[in-house]
């Protein structure tokens, strides 16, 4: 997509409509976050309170069901940390693009930094390099305008219906769909394929490992995969 802006307002305006498609994964995803959490004994106002200094789906459900499991703490963290590991990688790929804005709003881009927001604003950063960084900080700043309070609303609707939601609706359809949708476009490079594939194996091979720490064996084992891959690519290049 090419950007061509009349005004700093259009940049934020771009990244709002930009991310308006996703409200159809948001929606069932932080509704279904909100059932799942109610249903576990969380009170509508715990449920809100992880939503809204989580801002992590993925993570909210993995730390949701070992709390469940009377997982120890530490257990807990690790592996939500496992889970949202990608979003190091996530701010190691904007650092180009919006490493020059102010301490604040690098603190604030690094809390509402979600896989919505980053696969939009990387790929229109990429591909059109004359953006500023005003306009680069405004894009992304649409792009969370967008999705947060969709995300919090669906979760508090999500908490009040609780049970009342009939199961046919299937709304456990949003997790897969939503990372399919985002890391499909990113399988770019044979080290990316190759850390999925390692990541999908290792996750089915661990799969009984205790409070769900194959989840961080997985992730540990994908990265190492996908580095090496790249580094074997860069050597059989030099010596051609």
């Amino acid at each position: 997509m090419k950007f061509s802006p009349t005004s700093k307002k259009s940049a934020f305006w771009l990244g709002y409509r930009d991310n308006i498609p996703f409200w159809l994964i948001v929606a069932p995803f932080g509704l279904l976050f909100g059932v799942v959490a109610t249903e576990a004994g969380f009170s509508i106002f715990q449920t809100m309170i992880m939503t809204a200094f989580v801002v992590a789906g993925s993570s909210q459900f993995t730390a949701l069901t070992l709390l469940q499991d009377d997982a120890p703490t530490f257990i807990i963290l690790a592996t939500s940390l496992a889970v949202n590991l990608r979003m190091a990688m996530y701010s190691a790929a904007l650092v180009p693009h919006l490493g020059r804005a102010p301490l604040g709003i690098r603190a604030l881009f690094a809390y509402f930094l979600v896989d919505q927001s980053y696969a939009t604003s990387i790929n229109i950063y990429t591909n059109n390099p004359k953006m500023t960084l005003s306009q680069k900080c405004r894009y992304f700043m649409g792009s969370f305008a967008c999705l947060l309070p969709v995300w919090l609303i669906s979760t508090l609707v999500g908490a009040l219906l609780g049970t009342k939601i009939p199961p046919e609706y299937a709304l456990d359809f949003a997790m897969p769909i939503c990372f399919i949708a985002l890391s499909a476009p990113m399988m770019r490079s044979l080290p990316h394929f190759i850390a999925a594939l390692v990541s999908m194996i290792g996750t089915l091979v661990f799969i009984s490992a205790p409070y769900s720490s194959g989840l961080i064996i997985a992730a540990f084992l994908a990265m190492i995969a996908g580095v090496q891959t790249e580094n074997w690519q860069k050597r059989r290049l030099k010596n051609d």
